[in-house]
């Protein structure tokens, strides 16, 4: 398996939608393993293919309840219902390190999708799963977390997160 590196904003694969995955074969389920030892490695709770430079509809979440690795795999997903009411919750992105932000969205959602195997699934999620897969939806839609935010708020996250990039960037710049 292989650490993929993690893709850093600004960059212009996140305002691109991700296309669906068409061919489910060694390379996708090769990908997916990819993904998760990618996840696993940077302490994530969700990864979207654009994340790390796949433009493909896959998403790997592993919230690791109690400590064990229960992977979840979102190939073509799809809101299929939303709950009206909301929550709120703090989100991060591994592509967008050192800043978070309160998001509001649905509480409870359901999602259609398939596994790697090719195998149509249904999923209802409430409370923070809901708002994982919601999270890393945005990236396959070519938006981020920060999407959902007002202009006030994005614009000084980015500003405190352009000035984090400064303080961390290589010398000789990036």
């Amino acid at each position: 398996m292989l650490n993929l590196p993690i893709i850093l904003a600004p960059n212009p694969i996140f305002r691109q939608k991700a296309s669906k995955v068409d061919s489910f074969d060694g390379a996708l389920r090769q990908c997916i393993a990819d993904m998760l030892e990618t996840l696993y490695a940077h302490k994530g709770l969700g990864l979207a293919g654009n994340m790390v430079g796949v433009l493909k509809q896959i998403i790997v979440i592993d919230l690791q309840t109690d400590g064990k690795k229960d992977p979840l795999i979102l190939i073509n997903p799809h809101i299929v219902d939303a709950s009206d009411e909301t929550q709120i919750f703090t989100e991060a992105s591994l592509s967008y390190p050192g800043i978070e932000a309160q998001v509001r969205r649905p509480k409870k959602i359901a999602v259609s999708y398939f596994d790697e195997m090719q195998t149509a699934q249904e999923l209802t999620a409430e409370g923070f799963l809901a708002t994982v897969i919601q999270h890393e939806m945005d990236y396959l839609d070519g938006r981020t977390y920060l999407d959902q935010l007002s202009r006030l708020k994005k614009d000084n996250l980015l500003r405190r997160y352009r000035k984090i990039r400064i303080s961390v960037a290589p010398a000789g710049g990036e």
